[in-house]
């Protein structure tokens, strides 16, 4: 018999255990299985086992429960007709239908959730990225304005300035990085439930849209820290003192 690995965790069970299953119709026997294996599923709480293994427990013939088909699209409607005219057959389940009545709800859900919080963490990391500049040059404005007085230009002082917050960026950047799939894990298991779970899986365009947005902050933020550097008032400046 095998477990999924959250029914598993769910029971305490481990590979090597022995479970007691009883079976709630027909004659309605109890007997130890053994648990050989847990396997990883994102759907429900389920138990699997081999077919003629599962025939001699319960003690019948060579029945069938389920049976997963590949079938070619143009024969879809044909097919859905005559299973729907077979009487020993309950239930007819179509993969393309089970993904659109999904994305019809739980995909909605879950990008109307995702785009907000991307919202929240784009607003926050040009935010960050502005107020670092606009401090980095207010704590500097002394010295900038020092070496423009001593002959620098407008471009070598905010070349200085612009080293310093690009080391940040570059800094920031992969531990940022980091830090999202650790809250992308933390959120994800907040949405787990008995009926499915979502594994995480984040693309690299993920990572690399979230980069581009840190790098075109940091790259407006300079232009307007140049603008500043620009329009520095050397004298008023200087007669500030520390």
């Amino acid at each position: 018999m095998l477990l999924t690995d959250r029914l598993a965790q769910k029971l305490g069970i481990h590979p090597g255990d022995h479970l007691q299953v009883e079976v709630l119709e027909g004659k309605r026997i109890k007997k130890d299985v053994l648990v050989t294996g847990v396997v990883n599923d994102m759907f429900g709480l389920s138990v699997y086992m081999n077919l003629h293994t599962l025939n001699r427990l319960l003690g019948e013939g060579d029945n069938i429960a389920s049976v997963a088909v590949a079938l070619d699209r143009t024969r879809l409607q044909a097919f859905n007709a005559e299973t729907k005219a077979t009487p020993k057959i309950a239930t007819v389940i179509f993969k393309a239908s089970a993904l659109q009545s999904f994305e019809e709800t739980s995909a909605r859900t879950i990008l109307v959730f995702t785009s907000i919080v991307t919202a929240f963490a784009a607003a926050i990391a040009v935010g960050v990225v502005y107020n670092s500049a606009r401090i980095a040059l207010a704590e500097r404005a002394w010295e900038l304005a020092s070496l423009r007085v001593l002959g620098f230009t407008r471009r070598e002082v905010f070349a200085l300035l612009l080293g310093e917050l690009g080391v940040e960026l570059m800094l920031a950047i992969p531990f940022g990085l980091w830090l999202g799939y650790l809250l992308s894990l933390l959120l994800v298991s907040l949405i787990h439930t008995e009926t499915i779970a979502f594994p995480v899986i984040v693309a690299p365009r993920t990572y690399a849209y979230a980069a581009l947005i840190t790098l075109a902050a940091g790259i407006v933020s300079a232009l307007i820290v140049r603008h500043r550097i620009d329009h520095l008032d050397l004298v008023g400046v200087l007669k500030t003192r520390e």
